[in-house]
């Protein structure tokens, strides 16, 4: 496995150097800033990745104002307690995309979010997490969640700026070139693999999982 120092340099002379490339890079949102993030907007966001997995994302964006009056600005209590009769007016409800399974996910993430108050809250819990333990969190919401578990829980993570890597087909490309993994990570050995190589990255630049995901990327 190349040294972060030398897969740096390979990005660095794809985009122009050193300079160029770091203005491609940008920081992760503090922890402390994550956590005043209203929780409302974390439901909005993990809602968004889910409508948008598999789905044209400009669609969702463009309807993006109707999903947050169909789901009452996505507070979280009002949203977990939705019943089967405003299940059938969503699903009548032009203003979104009328698909019940992914529906339900938003009942579903507003009750795991609430689950977290007693632990400080969405933005402290999944904010706070250590990045030396990313995947922990993704397990987590796996477990906790509704269809927040894999690349639809990193986007999430990265759209609402906590410190995060994405398994994009370019960041794969690069473990796999890298012997961190032999395919697209799915088990929890390739998983623990791609965690470890990230932790020895982290160790070696003093980056963050956000800045050492885009170099990878763009080093392909």
């Amino acid at each position: 496995m190349h040294s972060f120092d030398d897969i740096y340099a390979i990005a660095a002379d794809r985009k122009g150097g050193a300079s160029a490339l770091e203005t491609l890079l940008g920081d992760p949102v503090a922890p402390d800033a994550l956590a005043k993030i209203p929780e409302d907007r974390w439901l909005a966001q993990l809602t968004k990745c889910v409508f948008q997995a598999g789905f044209n994302w400009k669609v969702i964006e463009t309807k993006w104002d109707g999903f947050e009056t169909a789901f009452h600005g996505f507070d979280i209590d009002r949203c977990a307690f939705l019943h089967d009769e405003d299940m059938d007016h969503l699903m009548s409800n032009t203003a979104i995309v009328r698909n019940g399974p992914k529906i339900r996910t938003v009942i579903d993430n507003a009750h795991f979010l609430q689950s977290l108050r007693e632990q400080g809250g969405a933005g402290t819990v999944l904010g706070g997490w250590p990045s030396s333990d990313y995947i922990g969190l993704l397990e987590f919401m796996k477990k906790g969640g509704s269809r927040i578990g894999g690349n639809t829980g990193q986007y999430a993570m990265r759209f609402l700026g906590r410190d995060s890597f994405i398994l994009s087909r370019d960041v794969v490309a690069r473990l796999i070139a890298e012997g961190v993994i032999d395919k697209q990570p799915t088990s929890k050995g390739a998983m623990k693999n791609v965690q470890a190589a990230f932790n020895t990255w982290m160790d070696q630049s003093g980056r963050g999982l956000t800045q050492i995901s885009r170099v990878l990327a763009m080093s392909v």
